[in-house]
């Protein structure tokens, strides 16, 4: 492995474009994009105040930057830098900022979440969506663009309605020519009286709908009969299974005194930094368990992330309550391939784009990486104390943008680890 320089950057406002040639990054109210092979500055913008949230066009064109504080949006072109575009939405606020699929939309939210308000970048046009509702994930896009699903809140009831993103109207089910004509494919609840489901994700294949839920358990679904047909639990003692059960140990280097000497000691040299390894662990295997506080709202329990390779063959899953514990799942045996303990709480973790690896992050100076192959613990070698915060995959796989709390570095993977 190979990493770059140290870059600077704010509130881990970093995105690789789409098309993978352009890294942009936001530095307080500036918006600098590089070059991804060279990582040399190509554009750099200046915005009215600090950026908020930042986010690619799907063709890789343009950038959208908001700042949530003044209710605006700017938008810039890579093609045509003098040219920029500003949006207002005055007085009434705004919450959220993002592109349509076809790139040269842009749909705001406003505050207290009154309306979504549809901008085009080619005529001008205004649409307004009334009545979204208050939640995180309120909005969605079918694959190919065509189609809007919006969670809405009328008349005291909860709706999921679906637009066509053309002119940005309400599908009519009566109408036929639409295959989505609005019928109730199934519903699915997994146990009555309690707190339900806390997250839940399509595999790539759309095989299997995988569903976390508080009471510590993941339920796989087909898609033909949308019935169960696996089960996943995340118990605090793992007694007999196929799986290996990976423990990050640390260790902190032994100095000697002829390694000692005020330069050294000046430096903060990486002569102190504790180093990291995994070792298998011989069952039965007991993970930490934190007890959660019942009485306060939202409680630390339950499957809150799922994600399944790219290949839909590996599930990644980890349980709030075992925070510091990631779980991978074999979905053609339907059996647990793999858990990886860490000695600090998983910030994030995100498959290889193109294989099935799985990096992850725990707030450290070091990144994770499983295959079926095995694990393996990296010192992220910058100086300063770079905590990884999160993680984010090149689209080829062949890189990983590593993000601290205002840095951000590449990490390139090597030939010979890339086709493992």
């Amino acid at each position: 492995m190979n990493f770059s320089e140290v870059f600077k950057q704010t509130n881990q406002l970093c995105k690789v474009s789409p098309d993978g040639k352009y890294l942009a990054t936001c530095v307080q109210y500036r918006l600098v994009v590089r070059d991804m092979s060279t990582l040399q500055i190509l554009h750099l913008y200046s915005c009215l105040d600090q950026i908020s949230h930042m986010d690619w066009s799907s063709d890789s064109l343009f950038i959208l930057c908001a700042m949530y504080k003044r209710g605006m949006v700017q938008v810039w072109s890579l093609e045509q830098p003098d040219w920029h575009c500003k949006i207002d939405e005055g007085s009434i606020g705004l919450l959220s900022s993002r592109w349509s699929p076809d790139g040269r939309h842009i749909l705001n939210t406003t505050e207290f979440h009154l309306r979504i308000t549809v901008w085009s970048l080619c005529t001008k046009a205004v649409s307004y969506i009334k009545y979204p509702k208050v939640c995180q994930k309120g909005i969605d896009f079918s694959r190919d663009g065509s189609y809007m699903a919006l969670a809405e809140r009328r008349d005291c009831k909860d709706y999921v309605s679906v637009f066509v993103c053309d002119d940005w109207h309400l599908l009519r089910y009566k109408v036929l020519l639409y295959s989505l004509d609005g019928r109730l494919l199934s519903t699915y609840s997994a146990y009555e009286w309690s707190l339900g489901i806390k997250s839940v994700t399509w595999s790539p294949s759309s095989q299997f709908l995988a569903i976390g839920s508080y009471d510590e358990k993941v339920r796989i679904l087909n898609h033909i009969t949308w019935k169960k047909v696996a089960q996943f639990e995340h118990p605090a003692s793992i007694n007999s299974t196929k799986a290996v059960v990976y423990k990050e140990v640390e260790r902190r280097p032994a100095v000697g005194a002829e390694d000692l000497s005020l330069q050294t000691i000046s430096d903060g040299s990486a002569l102190f930094n504790t180093r990291s390894k995994y070792e298998i662990n011989p069952l039965p295997v007991q993970i930490p368990v934190v007890k959660p506080d019942q009485d306060r709202a939202n409680p630390k329990i339950g499957v809150s992330a799922l994600a399944f390779s790219s290949d839909s063959r590996y599930l990644a899953t980890k349980n709030d309550n075992m925070a510091s514990v990631v779980w991978v799942w074999d979905t053609q045996k339907m059996s647990l391939e793999a858990v990886l303990e860490q000695t600090s709480a998983v910030r994030c973790f995100q498959w290889d784009p193109r294989r099935p690896r799985l990096a992850l992050c725990t707030g450290n100076a070091r990144l994770y990486l499983w295959t079926p192959a095995g694990c393996v613990s990296v010192q992220v070698p910058t100086e300063g104390g770079f905590q990884v915060q999160a993680l984010n995959w090149h689209c080829r796989g062949d890189a990983l943008l590593v993000l601290g709390k205002e840095q951000l570095c590449l990490c390139y993977m090597d030939a010979d680890q890339d086709h493992e």
